[in-house]
């Protein structure tokens, strides 16, 4: 009958300039491809070298390395009789694209550019690649010598067409081009195109697969049509993950579905589908028909291949399934899990070493780890004999074969507890009893001695010792001796990493995990190289709260009985000295916020835009259990701290990629690290809207005395009122109006008004005057008494001002 076609999604496990390596890989899935039946093969973006190999773009070699691997795919006799299509860089006319390379028999049938860059977050596509802009147009391309010998071919077609084979039409998107509001799959669908294939690179975020079905759904559910849709998988030597998630939809349906998480470096899913299916669903859509007959066409190639064949009566065709979706907390064991064993067997390293505090940030790295084992054994059960090869490679015993996690973690996995005279005994029988559980080879031991010696130093030099605030220490001694600890613990980190494995006979060194999540990250509470600097950090991009939900799912899912003291333990650093033998000091006491705060300021930061004024417009809303002034409060001393420890992103240990609000500093969140932490200008506007606010609240409750003794006793700062008491009204303000603020302006049109005794020497402003302010010079403060005039509401102090603050002439 020839209208059904087999065709197969490939999903690969490439390392970025690994060309041997990608290339035995490309080859093993058009091989399986080619077993299982299928006539049309598709591989996930630049699949020859690795999507991420960043600035080796612009070395010559790896356009030189990416022609020679596609020469052995042209000559290699898995490649005949299939029409293959896979992901490389050319370089035309000296400008530099991401292509897809499509081939038949020999022949280069297509090259087709990506029109449609990723330029945001972790992409920087457009440093490296520029965008085809011709749409439908294409052009000559001269083939590099040693292709032309494979070939027979001088130049072939590069541009925005599209292959039409003897049976069907097939279109290419690339990644991003999926995600544009102007995808290239409608007008390929308008111009009769049935089958349309998205290589992508595409990496992994908690809660995002969802995002990625409902595209590829939808891209075939308006206008017909078969989508075909190949991702990459794992770690190919950066920050991000790529889940795979490889798929088939057919008229927004799916009916093949890739695995997310897989300790395979190759998976091929094939799919039988039916050309009349498309059709029938094409000609019923009478919007699409009118459309099409007015589309303009795509150039077609014109290929002498069929996908299908003419004895295709019995073959059976895909059926719809039901999408199945991890929940994050299964996203979090498998994910990092798998990006930390690719990490591992290409380091060329022996393990991991962890200091193991026994809490929840740490014992979830722990956990992570323990997946990590329990993936390998089952991998290695389920007979991959390329799994078994790199465990032992990386254990340095070739006959080794783990029989369970257990025994595979005290192997690979070292942990370590590192207390001192501040340590209580809760936290390291809780870290020794996890580590028991999940099998790592454990140490406990005592850092005083080294801590001491550190301080010995100083007091040697300075003929200072510094004390504890408990102790009648000042903060700054209390901090210092806080960070010394944290800092020793790092250096004895990287020591027993490089010779434990030397003190149990074994070859190879470990490497150090760091355990400081996101939100710690975001507000900078942690010790700038103390244990969250680390070779590598699981946890690095994911959110205190999703971590104690993942504690909670570890306890259910692997059966750790230590986890319910853990989860149940408050979050300490335990620096300080201890209480009656208890821990005296938590985290959100010494943030100033909780982790849930964390999440929120977070989100609204990163994904939202928001700055510390449009922070407090959307957080005066949603938290409405608190008073305009608590939540200014708040924010601002949340940007206070983020701004001062900003810093400490620039030395982020390298992290997996989980949050969108990640304050990565080197690859995702590009944001000065020298800030003015008061944020003069900023928080004056903040205080401005709370006195809009407050004074909205006065006039409609008609009572003025009323109000304030009512906003008093629920705890409301009341900026109408001076510190002494006097009264002192704003008439400059209109009435509020959520998130809208006029540009600062030159005039006072409505001036302050103060009715109040006024101490000697205090300027008083009176309504109907105007102030006109000049320019600012280096000696003259715009922001000094802005606290005096927004939050006190008495201007006594600007007997020593020379000029108004501009953020004074705010107005609605």
């Amino acid at each position: 009958m020839g209208r059904k076609v087999t065709i197969a999604t490939c999903t690969l496990n490439q390392w970025s300039m690994d060309f041997e390596g990608n290339l035995s890989r490309i080859l093993q899935s058009i091989q399986e491809a080619k077993s299982l039946g299928a006539a049309y093969r598709l591989g996930p973006e630049l699949e020859i070298c690795g999507y991420g190999c960043a600035d080796h773009f612009h070395e010559s070699d790896t356009f030189l390395h990416s022609w020679q691997v596609l020469a052995e795919l042209l000559v290699a006799p898995e490649c005949q009789d299939m029409i293959c299509d896979v992901g490389m860089p050319v370089m035309h006319k000296n400008v530099a694209y991401n292509c897809r390379v499509i081939f038949l028999n020999k022949k280069v049938l297509l090259i087709r550019p990506k029109m449609m860059m990723c330029n945001d977050f972790n992409y920087r596509e457009t440093r490296w690649f520029t965008a085809w802009r011709k749409e439908r147009e294409i052009e000559d391309f001269y083939l590099p010598r040693m292709i032309q010998d494979i070939t027979d071919q001088v130049k072939v077609p590069i541009g925005d067409a599209v292959i039409s084979t003897l049976d069907t039409c097939i279109g290419t998107e690339i990644c991003e081009e999926l995600w544009n509001c102007q995808s290239r799959h409608v007008n390929m669908s308008l111009d009769g195109v049935e089958i349309i294939a998205n290589s992508s690179g595409s990496h992994h975020e908690l809660r995002k697969a969802y995002i990625r079905v409902d595209l590829i759904k939808s891209a075939t559910l308006k206008s017909g049509g078969i989508y075909v849709f190949s991702n990459l998988m794992g770690c190919d030597g950066e920050r991000v993950f790529y889940d795979g998630c490889s798929m088939i939809a057919v008229n927004g349906e799916i009916v093949s579905q890739g695995p997310q998480f897989t300790l395979k470096d190759v998976t091929v899913n094939v799919s039988t589908v039916d050309l009349e299916d498309v059709r029938a669903y094409r000609n019923t859509l009478r919007s699409y028909c009118e459309r099409n007959a007015g589309a303009p066409s795509f150039p077609r190639i014109n290929v002498n291949f069929a996908l299908s064949s003419s004895e295709d009566y019995f073959l059976p065709t895909s059926q719809p399934l039901q999408w199945k979706y991890h929940s994050p907390e299964e996203e979090i064991s498998l994910g990092p899990a798998i990006w930390l064993w690719d990490y591992l067997r290409r380091s060329g390293q022996g393990g991991f070493f962890l200091p193991l505090s026994g809490g929840i940030d740490s014992s979830s790295t722990a956990c992570i780890v323990s997946s990590m084992c329990r993936l390998i054994c089952q991998q290695v059960r389920e007979g991959d004999s390329h799994v078994l090869s790199d465990l032992r490679r990386v254990i340095g015993d070739k006959s080794y074969f783990p029989t369970d996690s257990q025994d595979l973690a005290c192997k690979l996995f070292t942990t370590c507890y590192m207390g001192t005279e501040n340590s209580s005994e809760d936290t390291k029988s809780r870290a020794a009893e996890l580590s028991q559980q999940i099998g790592s080879f454990h140490l406990s031991v005592t850092i005083d001695v080294a801590v001491a010696a550190v301080l010995g130093v100083f007091s040697a030099a300075l003929k200072l010792v510094p004390k504890f605030k408990a102790h009648g220490g000042g903060l700054r001694e209390n901090l210092a001796l806080q960070n010394v600890q944290a800092r020793v613990r790092m250096v004895l980190a990287y020591l027993f990493a490089q010779l434990t494995l030397w003190a149990r006979g074994r070859p190879g060194g470990l490497l150090v995990l760091g355990s400081a999540n996101v939100d710690e990250g975001l507000r900078g509470y942690m010790t700038k190289y103390d244990c969250s600097s680390a070779d590598i950090n699981p946890i690095g991009g994911i959110s205190k709260v999703d971590l104690r939900r993942f504690i909670k799912y570890c306890r259910q899912e692997f059966q750790f009985t230590a986890l319910e003291k853990i989860y149940q333990a408050p979050p300490s650093a335990e620096l300080e000295p201890l209480l009656d033998g208890k821990i005296a000091q938590t985290d959100e006491e010494d943030m100033g916020m909780t982790y849930e705060e964390l999440s929120m300021y977070g989100r609204l930061r990163k994904q939202k835009g928001c700055g510390p004024y449009s922070m407090f417009c959307k957080l005066v809303h949603t938290w409405n259990h608190l008073t305009p002034q608590q939540v200014g409060d708040k924010v601002k001393h949340f940007f206070r701290s983020y701004s001062i420890n900003r810093h400490k992103m620039t030395t982020l240990t390298p992290s997996y990629h989980a949050e969108t609000y990640s304050p990565d500093d080197n690859r995702y969140d590009h944001r000065q690290f020298l800030y003015n932490v008061s944020w003069p200008w900023q928080f004056t506007c903040i205080d401005t809207q709370i006195k809009r606010m407050n004074k909205v609240t006065l006039k409609d409750d008609g009572n003025q005395s009323d109000v304030k003794n009512k906003n008093i006793n629920q705890g409301t700062s009341q900026n109408n009122m001076s510190p002494d008491g006097n009264n002192c009204k704003n008439d400059n303000q209109s009435n509020f109006t959520s998130g809208i603020v006029v540009s600062l302006t030159n005039k006072l049109s409505e001036d302050l008004t103060c009715s109040s005794q006024q101490t000697t020497g205090t300027m008083l402003l009176k309504k109907s005057e105007s102030y006109i302010p000049r320019a600012v010079n280096n000696q003259e403060s715009i922001y000094t008494m802005y606290n005096n005039v927004f939050n006190d509401g008495k201007l006594s102090c600007y007997k020593r001002q020379k000029l108004m603050p501009p953020a004074l002439y705010a107005s609605v």
